[in-house]
């Protein structure tokens, strides 16, 4: 669904597992830093609201989108981690270079989870212009890694 039609930070929390024990790995692009550390801080603020541990949530950051997929192989292959968060914005600009990194990036994620049989969340914020971003990002289409992190608590109850 298009985040224009719905609230990004919205979810539903009925059902949602203990996740007191669980180790989060969050993995953030430092291009856009000013909008990651935003999703970031949207992610983390709701792991914790659900029962996270601070000290079980690690976050590496990456220097682009582009380097979400190796930075979340890097955690998933980690026993210790149960699940990743990979956050990043791609905007659109004077080339087509945004479809080239948001499909590698779709593409890369899906091959981690499955290469690792854990889940790994895509947040990745794609849009046309920063404002856009802006608005995915704790503005007028909530947060995207409010999303992600419920994602992620989400598909625990499938991981045993």
């Amino acid at each position: 669904m298009a985040s224009a039609l719905k609230n990004l930070s919205s979810y539903n929390s009925d059902n949602l597992p203990d996740i007191s024990g669980k180790k989060f790995g969050l993995v953030v692009a430092e291009w856009n830093k000013e909008i990651t550390d935003t999703l970031c801080k949207g992610a983390y603020d709701t792991l914790l609201q659900h029962g996270a541990k601070p000290e079980n949530i690690y976050r590496n950051t990456v220097p682009g989108s582009f380097e979400l997929t190796l930075g979340a192989q890097f955690l998933a292959q980690s026993n210790e981690i149960d699940v990743v968060i990979a956050l990043g914005v791609v905007i659109k600009g004077e080339t087509k270079h945004d479809d080239y990194i948001c499909h590698a990036v779709a593409q890369g994620l899906t091959q981690v989870g499955l290469k690792f049989n854990k889940p790994v969340i895509f947040g990745l914020v794609t849009t046309n212009d920063e404002q856009q971003a802006w608005d995915r990002a704790g503005g007028k289409h909530g947060n995207k890694g409010v999303e992600a992190a419920a994602t992620a608590i989400q598909m625990l109850n499938w991981v045993n």
